[in-house]
């Protein structure tokens, strides 16, 4: 089901979620591809940025618009560590991103659980969502994490 290029990718993301660990940011990471080409990694860092809107996947997105030069992503893949919440979701649809690749599910507040809402919605883009790739190796960084925070 996954290709070499959906794994390669991935482990970037994983990467790029080991930052924000080290930053003491919850460890997600996301990585933009355009044309099989690496456009732009992010990182959540709500803390540090002092910024709600600083998940990871908004930081790919910014760093790929400036440096792409545009706010459209037509075509590109978005590999990200945990399901995607709502905003980002809406920043995606903005954005016109082709494809979303996540790997652990967030039962709280992921886009599956508004699957009837989004159904709904009379969207301009839709694009389409794969999740589980890596899906243990992004569960265990968070799990991790949360334990060593909790003490």
């Amino acid at each position: 089901m996954w290709s070499g290029d959906d794994l390669y990718f991935m482990k970037l993301a994983l990467e790029a979620a080991e930052q924000a660990d080290r930053e003491d940011e919850v460890p997600i990471g996301a990585v933009l591809v355009l044309d099989g080409k690496l456009v732009a990694r992010g990182y959540n860092c709500p803390i540090g940025h002092h910024d709600p809107s600083a998940h990871a996947e908004i930081m790919a997105l910014r760093s790929a618009c400036d440096w792409l030069k545009n706010y459209r992503m037509t075509g590109a893949t978005l590999y990200v560590t945990l399901e995607p919440c709502l905003m980002c979701f809406g920043a995606l649809v903005h954005a016109r991103v082709e494809r979303v690749i996540y790997g652990a599910p967030d039962p709280k507040v992921g886009v599956s659980q508004w699957g009837e809402l989004i159904e709904r919605a009379n969207l301009n883009h839709r694009f389409v969502v794969e999740g589980g790739l890596l899906e243990a190796e992004c569960r265990e960084m968070l799990q991790i994490f949360f334990r060593r925070r909790r003490g």
